[in-house]
């Protein structure tokens, strides 16, 4: 108990670090909240503002639902499987564990810092605790946009929807050094990798002005200039590839470098200790993918169709 104290506090020390540091004030209007890439650009102003279609919103649920499923329990259940029964508990906690800290501190900043506008390679804290998304005062929620002109979305649905994608990405490496970290190491490097891996590829990749920032060509390339820097040079991520896949890809192929071996790899057994389980895991994140691609097109659409699958992590 005095190690997870310990290590809270030094989260909260971190984040005190990481706020100056990141912290860049966008130049906006008096009286006028700054554009995010989740905001909907005003076409006109005599325009009537865009309003969610209920199936939209319906389906965006659905999918976030589905992709929660694939971490919990299905990523769990997938790698507690393939590893010695006494590590089994171990693995069940760690990935439950990891879920539930991104998605706190997605609420926090990393929302926030993914898909806000600020400079490049990361955003700033206009929704820093979510702020400016619910007004108590006209009991209003903010949308945000599509790939669609004149289509939204509440925006709570789609910060529900990326904070399942960022809770699983970090999740995904504890299969390339399970049976080797200790419960608080995992949580801290989580936390760490997180703050100064995830969030920014998310920004460089992810953050745009939003489709109806592009009227004129004058408009699309100011509001090309003010994306992410690897969106700027034409990076293509529909449903986390890059994001997701590559990035916890290279994060689990050096954490496995730097942690080595399993003690007494070679000469004990290791073998899988439950292959229904890791059965089990293994359709479950199959059926949440659909969630995962189908649901990164925003809307309920023909794009749906388009939905691909990927091939299932293994622990390493």
């Amino acid at each position: 108990m005095k190690k997870l104290f310990a290590l809270f506090a030094l989260l909260g020390m971190m984040y005190g670090l990481v706020v100056p540091a990141f912290a860049e004030e966008s130049a906006a209007p008096a009286g006028e909240s700054t554009t995010t890439t989740v905001q909907t650009s005003a076409v006109a102003t005599h325009a009537a503002a865009p309003t969610p279609n209920k199936g939209d919103t319906a389906w965006m649920l659905t999918a976030t639902l589905l992709v929660i499923m694939m971490s919990i329990p299905g990523l769990a259940l997938f790698y507690g499987g393939l590893v010695r029964s006494k590590n089994m508990l171990s693995i069940l906690m760690q990935v439950f564990a990891i879920f539930a800290l991104i998605i706190v501190l997605w609420a926090i900043y990393g929302y926030s810092l993914a898909f806000t506008q600020g400079n490049a390679f990361i955003g700033g804290f206009d929704r820093l605790f979510l702020k400016g998304i619910f007004d108590p005062a006209t009991g209003s929620v903010a949308n945000a946009a599509t790939f669609s002109k004149g289509v939204v979305i509440p925006e709570f649905a789609f910060v529900a929807f990326q904070a399942t994608f960022a809770a699983i990405t970090v999740a995904l490496i504890v299969g390339a050094f399970a049976e080797r970290m200790k419960f608080t190491a995992v949580l801290l490097f989580s936390a760490l990798w997180f703050t100064f891996a995830y969030l920014p590829i998310a920004h460089m990749v992810w953050f745009w002005m939003g489709p109806d920032a592009y009227t004129t060509q004058a408009a699309a390339d100011t509001a090309t200039a003010a994306a992410g820097w690897l969106f700027q040079k034409g990076a293509l991520d529909f449903a986390g590839g890059t994001v997701v896949h590559i990035n916890a890809a290279v994060a689990g192929l050096v954490g496995a470098f730097i942690v080595g071996k399993r003690i007494g790899y070679g000469r004990e057994p290791m073998a899988p200790h439950n292959m229904v389980m890791t059965m089990i895991g293994g359709s479950l994140l199959w059926v949440g993918w659909f969630g995962f691609n189908a649901g990164s097109a925003l809307e309920a659409s023909g794009t749906l169709s388009s939905t691909r699958w990927m091939p299932l992590p293994l622990p390493h």
